[in-house]
């Protein structure tokens, strides 16, 4: 009961996936932040979006160790690394906002909009099966590789 199935890691695959999808974006993001908020929205948008992939990169490293560990383990992991990574993200934050190239209203928009984007893009590509547990196959997988 109290013993993880040693499974596939699939919460590194899950952050790798998105880390894949808003790399591609990030020059928009950039962009449209510049044009917004000028070049301070600008670094302040490129800031946000490391900081999420940082977020997304320590939860996937925090939820991977606890569920080899145990159930119990990943269960306190998931949430105590959710406040944990929230404190680390608003301090970051808190640390950085005096500075000069910082807007704040670009750098918080941008964090938020973000996350939430990338998770519910990511939601649809979950399988959410014992069969696949990470990711949905491609229809090569599925086929064994075949074309």
């Amino acid at each position: 009961m109290f013993t993880a199935d040693p499974g596939p890691a699939v919460e590194a695959q899950l952050a790798g996936d998105m880390a894949k999808r808003v790399l591609p974006l990030l020059p928009v993001v950039v962009v449209v932040a510049g044009l917004a908020r000028g070049a301070d929205g600008a670094a302040s948008a490129a800031f946000a979006v490391a900081l999420v992939l940082g977020n997304l990169a320590l939860s996937a490293a925090l939820l991977g160790w606890a569920a080899r560990i145990s159930l119990a383990l990943l269960m306190g992991a998931a949430l105590g690394g959710f406040g944990l990574r929230l404190f680390v993200l608003t301090a970051i934050v808190w640390v950085v906002k005096d500075q000069p190239w910082v807007d704040i209203t670009a750098l918080g928009f941008t964090l938020i909009v973000t996350h939430l984007g990338l998770l519910v893009w990511e939601t649809r590509q979950v399988s959410a099966s014992l069969a696949y547990p990470g990711l949905k196959p491609t229809r090569s997988q599925l086929a064994g590789g075949r074309r």
